[in-house]
């Protein structure tokens, strides 16, 4: 939880400030560090106890802009043109969707409303990009530089970091057990021929002389994993007594997961009550998961 204060006058761990009716209100802005989103722009945080919500709406950028960035890097985006809100509310609790329907509900009964216009907002985005095969990208940095974009183990055009295979044997990294933990890192990782290669880097990974990616006699699906001619031992990749020929004839579909982290700064907002800077959050939305396929030329 992030707590924003404006010191003015202090009591407390809250401000008071006395109201044209003589009524006292209490401001704590006590809200969590994420926010929604929904709608044509609108940003927004709810809390209970007391029901209290922050809310922007946006008006001259669109949602998609704020997508529009370099893996690896950050854009800025500011708005001018927005409406920030600070509404107190007699109900107990708050739906999640309070700012998503186009008509709001007569249950909800906002007591106090305080606006600012044109503020200036800053949304700064950034995009990690990553294979998601259980092994953190610094440790896929093979030749040691710190570059881990010209760490490309199986030449295909992607670097190991984005790779879901890294040497290109059809079989997936986090298939051949790369066993990665914080203690050990990949120390234990599985060596099936035990040749001091495990297996997410080795070709041949029983050392039977026939490439982990060309032993798919039984079913030529780019997936070595499903030919099996002794169940008792598993994939014929995995048995040095089968060295049955199929020879590949491509590479495997790619995904690669995008994670997009979208934050929010609100400068110069005047409530009539308090003003002061907002360190909005980052936005919490379905939308920042994503992925984007690719196969690689064999």
């Amino acid at each position: 939880m992030r707590k924003i204060f404006f010191v003015l006058i202090s009591f407390g761990f809250s401000l008071l400030f006395s109201c044209d009716d003589g009524d006292i209100l209490n401001v704590e802005f006590d809200f969590d560090d994420t926010f929604q989103a929904c709608g044509d722009l609108v940003f927004y945080k709810t809390k209970s106890d007391p029901s209290e919500s922050l809310s922007f709406k946006v008006n001259d950028i669109d949602f998609e802009d704020l997508f529009v960035v370099t893996a690896g890097e950050s854009v800025e985006i500011t708005s001018n043109s927005n409406t920030f809100n600070y509404r107190t509310y007699s109900n107990a609790t708050l739906p999640n969707d309070l700012f998503c329907n186009d008509i709001p509900s007569s249950e909800i009964n906002i007591t106090q409303d305080y606006e600012s216009t044109n503020d200036l907002a800053t949304f700064t985005t950034s995009l990690i990009e990553d294979d998601n095969d259980g092994i953190p990208a610094e440790f896929e940095d093979i030749n040691g530089n710190g570059n881990l974009e010209d760490d490309d183990t199986d030449g295909d055009g992607i670097p190991n970091y984005l790779d879901e295979d890294d040497d290109g044997d059809n079989v997936l990294t986090k298939t051949e057990n790369p066993n990665y933990t914080e203690t050990d890192g990949l120390s234990n990782a599985q060596d099936t021929d035990g040749d001091t290669i495990p297996d997410y880097l080795d070709t041949d990974d029983d050392d039977d002389g026939v490439l982990t990616r060309d032993e798919e006699s039984v079913d030529q699906d780019q997936n070595p994993t499903n030919d099996i001619r002794d169940p008792n031992i598993g994939p014929d990749y995995l048995n040095k007594d089968v060295a049955l020929t199929e020879a590949a004839i491509a590479y495997r579909e790619h995904t690669i997961i995008q994670t997009y982290t979208i934050s929010l700064i609100i400068e110069g907002v005047d409530l009539e009550i308090i003003s002061q800077d907002f360190d909005f959050g980052n936005l919490e939305d379905s939308d920042l998961s994503t992925s984007r396929k690719l196969t690689p030329e064999f």
